[in-house]
């Protein structure tokens, strides 16, 4: 399995406190079958992104690892004004591995209107937006049908593991099956954020789809989808996605209409 999110690099954000707590992560992960992780530490504005530090952090936790499993690099990319637009500039410097895919996260409380537009610049410049735990959003679990605008657009969607076996509760575990019956789930990652209550635990979640979806989709979820990820190649044809024209797409306005239903 290939974990593409996961707060493994230590004293960096609200994951991994110290190198030692670090590798003891990394070797859970590996003896629950994950045999790569993108190390994503936050980008917001209480967690400073410094890709010089990550590298160090990086290296410093493979030389303790002997290859026992392989690391890479990559970013939580929270969706504010000033990320957005350093991002737009510097096309490779949040995505995973400085590829083209990029993990993106929304605030729980508000996701501004305009935001189908920005998946939609960032895509123009050669990034491929991956939504994280939309299921364990408030504003999206009050009003999931947002979703669909940002999955015709193009955006791919990841859910946690955990939020398939409800340790964060009903409504995320909820949503999360309902994404995955619609074939609106591209990624399975882990969010691994300690060793307790965000474990890097993918198995468990490998199993519930397999039993209930069938062992192709949990491999598609869990291996072949994040190596793409991972690697930064093409991504395999999916599965067609249920429900995104059940309604009409409202059509986008251009500039002039704008000004005029602003009046």
């Amino acid at each position: 399995m290939i974990d593409i999110h996961h707060h493994l690099l230590f004293g960096l954000d609200d994951g991994s406190p110290d190198l030692e707590t670090s590798v003891t992560m990394a070797k859970m992960a590996a003896d629950d079958g994950i045999t790569h992780i993108t190390c994503t530490p936050h980008a917001n504005h209480r967690y400073h992104f410094d890709p010089a530090v990550n590298a160090e952090r990086l290296a410093e936790l493979r030389q303790q690892l002997d290859g026992r499993i392989t690391l890479g690099l990559g970013c939580d990319f929270h969706l504010s004004y000033d990320n957005i637009e350093d991002a737009l500039r510097n096309r490779t410097r949040y995505t995973l591995n400085q590829k083209q895919y990029l993990l993106v996260e929304f605030a729980d409380l508000l996701i501004p209107q305009n935001i189908t537009d920005t998946f939609y610049e960032m895509k123009i410049a050669g990034m491929q937006p991956i939504i994280t735990h939309p299921e364990r959003n408030i504003t999206i679990q009050r009003n999931p049908k947002r979703m669909i605008d940002w999955l015709r657009e193009g955006c791919f969607v990841q859910v946690t593991a955990s939020s398939l076996t409800g340790r964060f509760g009903r409504t995320a575990q909820s949503m999360a099956f309902n994404f995955l019956d619609k074939n609106w789930v591209h990624f399975i990652a882990t969010d691994a954020h300690n060793l307790n209550s965000r474990p890097p635990i993918m198995s468990e979640a490998y199993e519930v789809i397999e039993n209930k979806y069938g062992k192709e989709t949990a491999e598609r979820l869990c291996v072949t989808n994040p190596g793409a990820a991972f690697h930064g190649t093409d991504f395999p044809v999916q599965p067609e996605m249920l429900g995104l024209y059940d309604e009409p797409e409202a059509p986008r306005k251009n500039l002039l209409s704008r000004l005029f239903s602003a009046k």
